[in-house]
């Protein structure tokens, strides 16, 4: 089965689309502010060195997708799809992160149910990982009906190894525990 892991999705609020190396001031500039990575387990990335390999782990993993707001064309953030493993009938999503100004919008519950919606069609079992200090993280993944199944250490691409928990998110997941609110 050929999926591809960086389409186009789109609806009337947000565009995800594959990420491009040109794409690195725009977002960068987003990526720039340390509040945004305050609970995160690699904090530094708000630095540009540390975002630059943040970055070219990204555009490696052939998943990266940039997040759009359709009405102003600004870059919103970032997320991606990866680890994808067919004989397990999985993947991952995740290295997401936003600008503050979409913190507490629902863009990123409707940017999660979009990318979910596609790539369901394909696989049955969704995981993410999310730092185990990162509460904010935690809460908005849970909300999506993810369920904590363990802890692991995750060196992210050219970083060190921070623990990380694992969330799951099943195909036959009840519908009702999705809201873009």
């Amino acid at each position: 089965m050929n999926i591809n892991i960086q389409p186009v999705l789109e609806d009337e609020a947000v565009c995800l689309s594959p990420l491009q190396a040109d794409d690195f001031e725009a977002l960068y500039q987003v990526a720039s502010d340390p509040l945004i990575w305050e609970q995160h387990p690699n904090k530094n990335r708000w630095q540009r060195a540390a975002f630059s390999i943040f970055f070219e782990g990204a555009l490696q993993s052939g998943g990266a997708l940039k997040i759009t707001d359709t009405a102003t064309g600004r870059i919103a953030g970032c997320t991606r799809f990866y680890d994808l493993v067919p004989e397990k009938d999985s993947i991952m999503i995740g290295y997401t992160f936003l600008a503050r100004s979409y913190w507490g919008t629902g863009l990123n519950t409707q940017v999660k149910k979009m990318m979910m919606d596609y790539i369901f069609r394909y696989v049955s079992r969704i995981y993410f990982h999310v730092g185990a200090s990162n509460k904010r993280s935690q809460v908005a993944i849970e909300r999506l009906g993810a369920v904590k199944t363990g802890e692991e250490e995750i060196a992210y691409f050219g970083e060190p190894a921070r623990l990380n928990f694992v969330y799951l998110i099943e195909k036959n997941r009840p519908s009702e525990s999705i809201s873009c609110s």
